[in-house]
């Protein structure tokens, strides 16, 4: 008992969760029950609350869904005889910093235009230029060199000045004669060593390796590269030297090779820019700010496209970017031999009658003999229930390791078959949410035309779908990050959160498909479980 003493706060609470409801539980799993077994009785009471105010005032529209009444009857739910424990839990009133702390996917960010970005460059090279005794051009380089890290380049400039800037590849190793240079330049006739004819020697032009080549050549080797969306990693035709930013420009003639020129160098800036990201949107040109280089949401103000910053794919929380990369890259792989494996139509498993899922959830109905089963298991759903949601977690063979090669390359591809499964399952659950959703506004369309409330009224069904929409999406890639954890503990409590997650989200999507007829309370209720479920489970996991 000093364990379980340890994360409950009262006894009445550790007999409500551990002796009532899961006996066999671990204090951990038994810590997560009981947030949402009094989070879950906190918000029932909250919308009795409000069905009692709507019955008072039937006229009115009620778009606020925390109205507070005074004193009411709780009607027995989850009464644990003490009030003040309610009173100072997770649902007092927090204050914004609260709120932003509470939200494990905030992540603070700025959508800035090509011209702010520029001023943003620009100002980083005078800072640098004013530290140190070089021209804007190499600060540049310097900077892009070391992913403008300044304070970074002015400490290894102070420490050894030579190889700071050898190293950068702005400097040649070994010195040049530049007596030799000076003479070379005065002279009428000199040969270009690429294409061999004679120019005056104020025609060539030379970095400070001293490799000398007649502007055509130059413009002949600036133009190609260019073609090839190479610029600041251009080098000098004779060695590795890099070729900065004026020395480009005061080659090329053509306007359009200039302007492709500055278009490329600027997005080749940006990518190295550890707080700089390109939106991923179609046709969006903006680019997004953060002061952190984290693998968190961001969503663009402009054209609402969502990304991870850290890796600028889709967003992907919890899996962070390496793994879901690894996933995706399998996927491409075998996706052909899984969808082959897996049908999209199932039998039902009492009448055995064709089924074809024409909706998000899982939670199915034969339209024969109505017996309600899971879609991916195909077990009977009221053995789902409230209990644990085990066709979410993979069962390993524990003697694998004793088995022969190819008994392990089945168990392998068995194992990715499962995961895999459950992944585009509920990848085409969202799409098919998603008419769901299109169906739910034009029949608010439709009532309010009717004049049978306002979109006030309505906007909760908006709500839940939209809702279902955001913790589907998260369900979705906890099947990446729960492929490659190792058997553990800490895998245990993932499977366990995540498998409450599953059953609140199909719990959720069967009242949302059926909205017209679901009591309101009943589906904000199920909101507000479904978006804590999904909360603690970043919380827990999500890594940045």
């Amino acid at each position: 008992m000093l364990l379980l003493d340890k994360y409950f706060l009262s006894e009445r609470g550790i007999a409500c969760v551990v002796g009532e409801r899961q006996p066999m539980l671990s204090p951990h799993i038994a810590k997560v029950h009981l947030v949402y077994e009094s989070a879950a009785c906190r918000t029932r009471n909250r919308h009795i609350q409000q069905r009692q105010e709507i019955a008072v005032f039937a006229a009115m529209s009620l778009g606020n869904s925390d109205v507070e009444l005074g004193d009411s009857d709780d009607d027995g739910y989850c009464d644990l005889g003490n009030e003040d424990y309610y009173n100072n839990c997770e649902d007092t009133e927090m204050e914004p910093e609260d709120l932003i702390t509470d939200d494990p996917e905030y992540f603070e960010s700025t959508c800035l235009s090509k011209e702010d970005v520029e001023k943003l460059f620009n100002e980083c090279v005078e800072s640098l230029c004013a530290s140190l005794p070089v021209k804007p051009s190499l600060a540049k380089l310097l900077l892009h060199t070391h992913n403008w890290e300044t304070s970074e380049i002015i400490t290894s400039y102070k420490e050894d000045a030579s190889k700071l800037l050898i190293d950068s590849r702005i400097k040649p190793s070994n010195p040049v004669d530049m007596d030799a240079m000076q003479a070379l330049r005065s002279c009428k006739s000199i040969p270009c060593s690429i294409c061999l004819l004679y120019y005056s020697g104020d025609y060539f032009r030379a970095l400070a390796c001293g490799h000398r080549f007649c502007k055509d050549c130059w413009g002949t080797h600036f133009e190609i590269q260019i073609n090839q969306g190479i610029t600041t990693t251009m080098e000098c035709q004779g060695c590795s030297l890099l070729v900065p930013e004026d020395f480009v420009l005061s080659i090329l003639n053509k306007s359009c090779l200039r302007e492709k020129y500055q278009q490329f160098s600027f997005s080749d800036y940006v990518k190295s820019y550890p707080k700089l990201r390109f939106c991923p949107g179609a046709n969006c040109n903006f680019i997004v700010f953060a002061k952190e280089f984290q693998s968190k949401r961001v969503i663009c103000k402009y054209c609402k496209t969502t990304f991870c910053f850290k890796c600028g794919s889709d967003y992907h929380a919890p899996t962070d970017c390496e793994t879901i990369k690894k996933w995706l890259t399998k996927c491409a792989d075998d996706s052909e031999t899984a969808n082959y494996i897996s049908a999209h139509t199932k039998d039902c498993p009492k009448c055995s009658i064709c089924i074809e899922k024409n909706g998000g959830c899982n939670h199915m109905q034969c339209y024969s003999c109505k017996f309600d089963f899971c879609w991916m298991c195909l077990g009977d759903w009221n053995s789902h229930g409230s209990e644990y949601y085990e066709c979410s977690r993979y069962k390993e063979n524990p003697n694998i390791a004793h088995e022969s090669v190819h008994a392990q390359a089945r168990e392998a591809l068995k194992k990715y078959l499962f995961y895999f499964e459950r992944w585009e399952n509920h990848a085409r659950s969202l799409r098919l949410e998603e008419e769901t959703h299109k169906k739910i506004i034009d029949r608010i369309n439709e009532k309010v035309m009717a004049s049978e409330g306002t979109w006030i009224d309505w906007q909760y069904l908006r709500d839940a779908a939209a809702l279902l929409a955001k913790c589907r999406y998260t369900l979705q890639y906890t099947y990446p990050f729960a492929y490659y954890m190792e058997s553990s503990p800490r895998k245990e409590l993932f499977e366990y959160q995540q498998a409450q997650l599953e059953a609140e989200i199909e719990n959720l999507s069967w009242k949302v498909e059926r909205a017209e007829t679901t009591d309101r309370g009943e589906l904000e209720n199920q909101m507000d479980v479904a978006e804590k479920r999904r909360t603690t489970l970043l919380k827990d996991f999500l890594s940045v």
